[in-house]
């Protein structure tokens, strides 16, 4: 019983800081009054978790070799990675205010050159998967820790950045390798920037690029181990991450299917394609950030 309070306990302050996560990133765009909110929101969660309970980093040793490695494949979200890593403690949340600005280490994408903690530049989308299998190699080669345990290597991917043809290749790849200390992550949240055929109108469909397609069938084919989860669920999300790290078989590559909403947590921006994109001015800002501690005093 008191391990099962403990659990609770845990899930209930990340929680707590999954919404402290959304209005940083809101109050970030504001001040930036640009930012890809949408998709930095509905990984709020998942981000949350990882950086929380789940990544063996040190931030004061943002280079150990032995370090779990993440890589934000959806780069365009770098808005929400910089909030998180803030958070952990890789940055003070006063450099956030310099968001996209010129000369700013925290550019519109994540770029490993500038802040420590990124352990690859991202925003070409479709590219992520190929170097995380590339870091799960590497990893593999060095061989295990001190401690007997493997860097394990996590990659967050977009279900619109899912079409993209290099993200097929390394999954077809992953499992040939057998990298079981590999974890994909994908935010599936429906909405996608750009829709299927585009057109100077309307940009095409925008809706989930992937509507009646089994993902899970097609990666499973391919020799992945599929884990289906509400990507805004922390204790799911919890128990996902602890089973990638767990389960048998150990050689199979885990994909978290992450089932997300575009804008998660505030009433106007959620599950709308105008917020994939843009800021909130200081009405939104006032009006979100009431609604998310509204919500989190209701808990």
């Amino acid at each position: 019983m008191s391990v099962q309070l403990a659990a609770s306990d845990r899930t209930t302050e990340l929680r707590a800081l999954a919404t402290r996560a959304r209005e940083l990133i809101l109050r970030t765009a504001n001040t930036a009054g640009a930012g890809h909110v949408g998709g930095s929101l509905s990984a709020a969660d998942l981000l949350t978790t990882l950086y929380f309970d789940t990544l063996r980093v040190d931030p004061a040793r943002p280079d150990d070799p032995d370090r779990d490695r993440f890589v934000l494949s959806k780069g365009h979200c770098g808005l929400g990675l910089y909030v998180l890593l803030a958070m952990r403690g890789y940055l003070d949340e006063s450099e956030l205010a310099t968001f996209d600005q010129g000369g700013s280490r925290l550019q519109m994408h994540p770029d490993m050159t500038k802040l420590p903690g990124i352990d690859i530049s991202t925003g070409s989308l479709g590219m992520g998967l190929s170097a995380g299998i590339g870091m799960a190699l590497g990893a593999r080669m060095r061989g295990p820790r001190p401690d007997g345990t493997h860097p394990r290597t996590f990659v967050m991917l977009g279900d619109g950045e899912l079409q993209e043809g290099m993200a097929w290749e390394a999954a077809h790849v992953a499992p040939r390798y057998r990298l079981g200390h590999l974890t994909a992550i994908l935010d599936h949240n429906g909405l996608q920037q750009y829709g299927w055929p585009p057109t100077d109108a309307d940009r095409g469909d925008r809706r989930d690029p992937w509507a009646g397609v089994d993902l899970d069938a097609v990666f499973t084919g391919l020799g992945w181990r599929v884990l289906d989860v509400d990507g805004h669920d922390i204790g799911a999300i919890r128990e996902a991450l602890a089973e990638a790290r767990t389960a048998e078989p150990v050689d199979r590559p885990t994909l978290i299917h992450a089932h997300t909403a575009k804008g998660h947590g505030v009433s106007f921006t959620e599950l709308t394609i105008a917020w994939h994109t843009g800021a909130p001015d200081d009405e939104q800002l006032a009006a979100a950030l009431a609604e998310l501690h509204a919500e989190e005093e209701s808990k």
